[in-house]
């Protein structure tokens, strides 16, 4: 038909014209050149424009973000009768993380930054116009030496003659620990309170391994060492389950301390209460047994606030966020002597980071360190430690420079949640160590991995694999077969070389023998009550006290306020998360038993391989 009417006369194509108007239609856009031509030219510009709106579109997006940024950058001014409302609902890191598109979508901030909220405190309690803290406490995914911290900046708030009032629909553990500082507890009719005692788990993978088909080749020397358990056992050894139970009870003991004399509640009683399932009880048992004074709804809670603040009924409250307070001016004369306290934060795994998550990285440690030793404004710095561990090789590194710098200045560590394995081993010969009570370090032990595949492969998946070398060893770190009786002997010995090279630091460090040190050791795991006790920490003290310290370490400085504090590394620029956040991979089993397991593998290769390891085991959360 088309060939007929691109050969057809014009009569002809009249005449079929006039008997079909679809042949019209075609024939005209076969035809019809300048109508093809318009066509073209308005889709092309109607792309274009669709191009160009979504650039000007995407280019005011980010206006607006930085407009709101820098908005957010503005000093906040504290009316009278104000309130610091401190919500304590998310995750709690060891320095504030901000998305930064988070205020720009409308969404509410759950990840908190340990650093701002105890600067906040700080400003309210040194803020005249602001009356007290409204603690609006939930559930908080943290480490129990990160609640000890604000626990302490709160019974420090308190010495200024200023309130706490706290609220909670659901308090769970950690937030009623922080909570017992309050003058008022305050629990909704319908709420409650944890309060079940603390635990530990561990998931083992040794037979989920075996049905892979999989054989973790483990070398070691601790006999608390117990990080590679879960892919060799079915359950806790005895000197693992020793462990945990010392410092779980270490860590309870802290906990029941605090609340029994904050309450005035005894230690029997508070024990009591934890085997009454009190997570289950009616609200008005939290009242009788002392745990709380009061209960309320929201709304009498903000009434209640109102009258707190010296503000009438029919005004509204004067409030200010963790996100306010940050823009808070600082009722500190700037000091103007020029000597700098440096605070380096170095917390995650060393060197050994397999998520998105907070991370070490010795070269980039180094370097800062390096630069802060040769800074002749940097009077003193306090290394801020809370890392569980990682390569003993990049340890090793940060650990160097850390002596070169104790050489020039002062350099005093404060321990975080933990301080354990590589995470003690860069501390150990800093001038001094300051630790919470419940921080779990020591761990001083090494191991090494290496999985062999080959069952898998071949029994699993019927793949067969030939390898051709040029020497006996060629394939050491190959994952996909069994290492030979001399490959075992020269990787057991090399972790038993690291072992003892871990030792002698800590012993230099710490100014006690070898022997001493290897007693202590043996990959045990110690809260910073117990290491106190056995020579590993001096003193028991949050990240405050470690700056007073390091002030009064400098020449002609009496106090904190002779010196000017600044923090390293700088934080992330908007852009640097954003390119972070859209390079960011997520583990497929986040948040179930298999996610340990997933990180184990997760990139692994042959530059990993028979890598030697000061980790502690695992990490625990409060709940």
């Amino acid at each position: 038909m088309i060939i007929f009417l691109q050969n057809a006369k014009k009569k002809d194509f009249f005449c079929l014209f006039r008997r079909n108007n679809l042949f019209l239609l075609i024939h005209n856009k076969l035809h019809n050149t300048h109508t093809m031509k318009d066509f073209i030219k308005f889709t092309f510009a109607s792309l274009l424009g669709v191009l160009l709106a979504g650039i000007v579109f995407a280019i005011l997006g980010i206006v607006s973000m930085v407009g709101m940024m820098a908005t957010s950058d503005t000093e906040t001014v504290v009316k009278e009768n104000s309130i610091f409302t401190l919500k304590l609902n998310g995750t709690l890191s060891e320095r504030a993380s901000e998305n930064p598109f988070q205020s720009f979508l409308g969404e509410e901030n759950t990840n908190y930054g340990l650093d701002e909220i105890l600067s906040s405190i700080q400003k309210a309690k040194d803020n005249e116009n602001i009356k007290g803290i409204y603690l609006h406490a939930e559930a908080l995914e943290t480490s129990f030496a990160s609640l000890e911290e604000i626990r302490s900046a709160l019974m420090d708030f308190k010495e200024s003659g200023k309130w706490i009032v706290a609220y909670g629909d659901q308090y769970d553990q950690g937030t009623y620990y922080l909570a017992s500082t309050a003058d008022k507890i305050i629990v909704n009719p319908q709420g409650s309170i944890a309060w079940h005692g603390l635990a530990s788990q561990v998931v083992f993978f040794k037979d989920l391994l075996s049905k892979l088909g999989v054989d973790m080749q483990i070398f070691k020397v601790g006999t608390y060492k117990s990080a590679v358990e879960p892919f060799i056992a079915t359950e806790m050894s005895p000197a693992n389950r020793e462990q945990t139970t010392a410092y779980i009870t270490s860590i309870w003991n802290k906990l029941l301390e605090d609340i029994s004399a904050s309450r005035n509640l005894s230690v029997d009683s508070l024990n009591y209460y934890a085997d009454q399932m009190m997570d289950l009880r009616p609200a008005q048992d939290y009242i009788t047994y002392g745990m709380a004074d009061t209960l309320m709804y929201k709304d009498e809670v903000l009434s209640y606030l109102k009258n707190m603040s010296n503000r009438e009924a029919d005004e509204s409250l004067r409030t200010l966020s963790l996100e306010d307070m940050k823009n808070v001016k600082r009722n500190v004369p700037k000091d103007k002597s020029g000597n700098i306290i440096a605070v380096y934060y170095a917390y995650g795994e060393i060197d050994n980071s397999t998520s998105t998550d907070e991370g070490i990285d010795s070269k980039k440690v180094c370097r800062d360190l390096r630069k802060l030793r040769e800074d002749e404004t940097v009077k003193a710095v306090v290394l801020r430690v809370n890392s569980p561990g990682g390569s003993a090789y990049g340890s090793e590194q940060i650990w160097n420079e850390v002596v070169k710098m104790t050489a020039e200045k002062p350099v005093v560590v404060s321990m975080g949640d933990y301080a354990a394995s590589g995470g003690y081993w860069i501390s150990a010969n800093c001038d001094k160590i300051y630790s919470n009570a419940s921080t779990l370090t020591g761990s001083i032990g090494v191991f090494s991995m290496i999985p062999d595949v080959s069952g898998a492969l071949k029994n699993k998946l019927h793949v067969n694999v030939t390898t051709v070398n040029s020497n006996a060893h060629s394939d050491l770190y190959s994952l996909i077969k069994p290492l030979d009786a001399a490959e075992t002997a020269y990787m057991q010995a090399s972790v038993e070389n690291i072992y003892e090279r871990f030792t002698s630091i800590v012993a230099e460090g710490r100014d006690m023998t070898v022997e001493a040190v290897d007693a202590i050791a043996q990959g045990r795991v110690w809260t910073g009550a117990e290491a106190e006790g056995i020579g590993l920490v001096d003193q028991i003290g949050t990240l405050t006290d470690a700056l007073d310290y390091a002030a009064i370490s400098i020449d002609g400085v009496t106090g904190i306020n002779d010196v000017q504090i600044v923090e390293y590394p700088k934080p992330q620029t908007s852009l640097e998360m954003l390119l972070e956040m859209l390079g960011a991979g997520n583990t497929v089993f986040a948040g179930t038993p298999f996610e340990n397991v997933e990180k184990a593998f997760k990139g692994w290769d042959i530059s990993q391989a028979g890598k030697a390891y000061a980790r502690m085991p695992y990490e625990i959360t409060i709940r």
